[in-house]
């Protein structure tokens, strides 16, 4: 039996098997870079709220989590993530977090809305694979199933493509090494901007004479690009060339052999030699690191609030991860694992430094963040928190079944916003627009750090909408509250479903004396109270 079990473990030793989960060893690594006290676990309220808000991008309602706080199961946090992570919900939400992260809220291309999100959703639903959905947006060419992917690459304007490619896929800004090596990142060449360049500018957009849709089709390349630094006098030039990699020849071809296909349907000839195809297949390499260490810096930052490396497109050696050795092993693990988003999000999930609580210990000063003692408190995204406050106000089903009526006058968002239209927004649609246009940055911008502003303020303080969604109707809050006589039962209530917790003894001593002092107003009391936990960092935070 001993020898056995010595052969098994030789054998796991030799297929570089470990008997600790990633989730562990993210454990481990985190403990000693921390060297003092962490903050301890959080309690089953915080856990459940952070990770709902995470995987399925809403909070949980006050009847989840009262179950999950009875649930004596001692698995439960991990069936929870995996429910949620099998749910259609994180389909959903994880599509609102990609699409803002690769496309800045931008509206790029002629792709609509609708088909870019099903492509992503039909993604994330079965088994996301990071190196396969980046493929299928770099080789977007609006031919079968992927056709939406071509978002990604909007208008095909080559300096745009090339930046968001550098930054997005690989973790650096480039901007600046377009005119000149990077004045402060001394591994940026010009060299890299021109050599990605060189993969894309062969792309354009050609109409299909038929069926009169816009597809991406590739000129065929001939030489290599010509690029000169604005501080020299000599030319260069370049070939196709990833970072990290060597440069791409440029294949010669007998006349007449140069396409794969005739031109047709006013789609030019396919060139045999394709750049942007081996563009992608070389950039999402398990080989390629740049590619992997990208992904993971990310992908930890949408659940740790904080990337390992940050910010994130400035992932260089003169700015290194906060754990090097703890990059190292994801990349390691994530491309081991073929790319799966799934199954690395579930081990962060599943992690004692995601599950930690966000207080501090006691006698701890103010941590460094980057060493993760604590959770990392994260912003409700624009679309999280419209989601929140319509479930923390009973109001989803009511808002969510609203339609724009064809026959009326166009909403005047603007109006509303100026003041000078005073009428609600009449459909769903335009509710989002009202909250993309207050919470979210202006399109180009990346969405990465929370970003107060006094419009935004202003808007949970004073908005009409917000504020109608706190008078009773149907069986929103306020109405079930309204019913209730127990100041604890009602205090109980409005904390659960606004908080996400149960109210501490002092918190529901304010609720009974402020609704004794209210008690000829009692209504618009408890739509005043509903307001204030709406209204709070603890509500507006991912905590």
């Amino acid at each position: 039996m001993r020898a056995y079990i010595t052969i098994c473990i030789l054998q796991c030793a030799c297929l570089g098997w470990s008997a600790e989960h990633l989730h562990q060893s993210i454990d481990r690594l985190i403990k000693t870079k921390a060297g003092g006290p962490i903050a301890g676990k959080s309690n089953d309220p915080e856990f459940f709220r952070r990770v709902q808000l995470d995987l399925a991008g809403q909070i949980p309602t006050s009847k989840e989590v009262r179950d999950f706080i009875q649930n004596k199961n001692p698995n439960k946090r991990a069936k929870l993530i995996d429910q949620l992570l099998a749910n259609d919900t994180f389909a959903e939400h994880w599509t609102d977090r990609l699409s803002v992260m690769l496309l800045e809220r931008q509206n790029l291309g002629k792709i609509n809305d609708e088909d870019w999100r099903s492509f992503l959703i039909k993604q994330l639903k079965e088994e996301p694979r990071w190196d396969v959905m980046a493929y299928e947006m770099i080789t977007a060419d609006g031919k079968g199933d992927t056709r939406a992917a071509m978002r990604f690459l909007g208008n095909a304007n080559h300096e745009r493509m090339t930046k968001d490619i550098a930054r997005l896929f690989l973790g650096m800004d480039l901007q600046c090494a377009k005119c000149h090596d990077h004045p402060s990142v001394d591994e940026w060449k010009q060299a890299h901007f021109w050599g990605l360049f060189a993969y894309l500018n062969q792309t354009k957009s050609a109409t299909h004479s038929k069926n009169k849709l816009p597809y991406f089709v590739e000129n065929l390349a001939t030489k290599k690009v010509e690029f000169q630094s604005v501080f020299e006098a000599e030319k260069k030039s370049t070939g196709p060339y990833l970072p990290g990699g060597k440069e791409i020849d440029i294949p010669t071809f007998e006349k007449g052999q140069e396409y794969e296909k005739p031109a047709a349907d006013g789609l030019p000839a396919v060139p045999k030699f394709r750049p942007r195809e081996l563009m992608a297949r070389e950039l999402t390499s398990n080989n390629n690191r740049y590619f992997t260490r990208n992904a993971v810096n990310r992908l930890w930052y949408l659940m740790m609030g904080r990337g390992l490396s940050h910010p994130l497109d400035e992932v260089h050696a003169q700015n290194p991860p906060s754990h090097p050795q703890l990059m190292k092993l994801l990349m390691k693990e994530f491309a081991a694992h073929k790319f799966d988003v799934k199954w690395f999000i579930r081990e962060i999930a599943l992690s004692e430094s995601y599950q930690r609580s966000s207080k501090l210990p006691q006698d701890a000063k103010q941590p460094d963040p980057a060493l993760y003692i604590t959770a990392h408190p994260k912003a409700l995204t624009p679309e999280q928190l419209l989601r929140a406050i319509l479930k923390a106000t009973g109001n989803t089903k009511r808002v969510e079944a609203l339609k724009a009526d064809p026959n009326a006058e166009k909403f005047d968002r603007r109006g509303y916003f100026t003041g000078s239209h005073r009428e609600l927004p009449s459909s769903y649609e335009e509710i989002k627009a009202v909250f993309m246009e207050t919470f979210a940055q202006p399109a180009g911008q990346e969405e990465v750090e929370f970003l107060p502003g006094l419009n935004k303020a202003l808007f949970l303080m004073n908005d009409r909408l917000l504020l109608s969604w706190l008078h009773p109707q149907g069986e929103n809050l306020v109405a079930r509250v309204n019913k209730l006589k127990d100041p604890k039962s009602i205090s109980e209530e409005l904390y659960f479903n606004v908080l996400g917790r149960p109210p501490v003894k002092e918190e529901i001593h304010i609720v009974s004396e402020y609704l004794e002092k209210q008690n000829s107003r009692r209504t618009e009391a408890l739509g005043e109270l509903v307001w204030s936990l709406l209204t709070s960092i603890e509500f507006r935070i991912n905590h």
